[in-house]
């Protein structure tokens, strides 16, 4: 819901820039089989915005000629659009890394049955949407029945091998909390999980991601709506690190809207903040085949807190967490 920006663009925040770009994250839909409160995208059963075959071309050859080495699919659920194998078994011939947000639920969809045996023969890592342990607060923010879904999709994927180290299929879970307020600390949750979902009902998995709610779309709707939106950002600039610059995810990646236009992360693209590059008013991934983008401003407003804040957020979990990883 672009009519949150000007709200956002009064907050000010620190200028960042480009580093080395690494990842492309495509949204190639917003069709969803599921409607969470939460979501940043909007998404649902009667979006029918997706990408198509033309542009699924034009993010394969962007691949190739820049030789990145992450793709990242997301949606909606990306696994809707009839180009989302295509694209996946191009991009794995090519070698590259290849991410699906994944909301387990459409493994169960129909014309899907067979869509978990295809993320395994492929080796596509599976980031799964699961925003808690328990099925109270799991069916309330993402709707009935939904929990119990969620733990066959897992059970499913443990069986073809995901989630276990020996066998290079990785299955890591995303937790976003319930409202406005930011995550525990990922590792203590990490290991939360771990415990739980493997006593409780026999599910492994390799890595939890926990990701603070953007204050955007759906969400920050809810939160307007509740009288809770300017509380929510005061607490995501009170709780901001300027650690975390270092490692937000825009400086790494750019955003692909099913259209085939540029974003600076996946936030922008829904609050409709084109990536800026020369004079023109909204560029598309053809136009960027050859530019060079380090070094570039980063399009910047009061949503960004909600990735510098406390831990850090991103699509690969708690900065913080990634940064000592890394030492």
């Amino acid at each position: 819901m672009r009519d949150i920006w000007p709200r956002l663009k009064q907050i000010a925040f620190p200028p960042i820039r480009r580093g080395r770009l690494d990842t492309l994250q495509v949204n190639i839909g917003y069709r969803c089989n599921q409607s969470c409160v939460h979501c940043h995208v909007n998404a649902g059963p009667n979006r029918s915005e997706e990408m198509s075959g033309e542009v699924i071309d034009t993010v394969l050859a962007f691949l190739a000629r820049r030789r990145l080495p992450t793709l990242d699919i997301t949606g909606g659920a990306p696994e809707l659009n009839p180009h989302f194998r295509r694209l996946v078994s191009a991009a794995r011939a090519m070698g590259v890394r290849v991410m699906d947000r994944c909301n387990l639920t459409v493994l169960e969809a129909a014309g899907q049955e067979d869509l978990a045996q295809f993320l395994a023969r492929e080796q596509v890592e599976v980031v799964a949407s699961l925003p808690c342990y328990l099925e109270d607060n799991v069916d309330r923010q993402r709707g009935k029945g939904v929990f119990e879904a969620s733990l066959r999709g897992l059970k499913t994927l443990n069986r073809l091998g995901y989630g276990r180290a020996e066998t290079g299929l990785v299955l890591n879970i995303v937790y976003n909390p319930q409202g406005s307020s930011l995550p525990p600390p990922q590792q203590a949750l990490e290991d939360d999980y771990k415990r739980v979902l493997r006593e409780r009902y026999g599910i492994v998995f390799n890595r939890l991601y926990a990701l603070a709610n953007m204050p955007i779309q759906r969400f920050g709707a809810i939160l307007i709506a509740n009288g809770e939106f300017d509380r929510y950002l005061d607490l995501l600039q009170r709780a901001h690190l300027d650690a975390n610059l270092d490692q937000v995810m825009c400086r790494n990646l750019i955003s692909v809207d099913w259209r085939g236009y540029i974003y600076d992360c996946d936030f922008n693209q829904m609050l409709d903040l084109p990536l800026k590059h020369d004079a023109r008013e909204r560029l598309h991934l053809s136009d960027l085949l050859e530019a060079e983008m380090e070094g570039r401003p980063i399009r910047v407003g009061g949503h960004c807190y909600g990735c510098t804040a406390g831990q850090g957020s991103s699509c690969g979990g708690a900065l913080k967490e990634a940064a000592d990883s890394a030492l």
